[in-house]
């Protein structure tokens, strides 16, 4: 699943990756403000998204600098 993403995020371009990042901050701000006011049902899906986050930065990353 990770090659998968990571090459589906290589094919996008620095916009799309943006984008990407926007919403997934987005989607991170939410499940923090869920899991404070009742619990979340599945909060291993915090780390999930964070490690998104840090896949896509890497990739933005790699491609600023080429």
């Amino acid at each position: 699943m990770k090659s998968s993403k990571i090459n589906e995020y290589k094919n996008m371009s620095v916009e799309q990756l943006q984008k990407e990042l926007k919403e997934l901050k987005n989607e991170l701000f939410k499940l923090r403000f869920q899991h404070s006011l009742k619990g979340l049902d599945n909060p291993k899906k915090l780390t999930l998204v964070k490690k998104e986050i840090a896949r896509v930065n890497t990739v933005l990353t790699e491609k600023e600098n080429n």
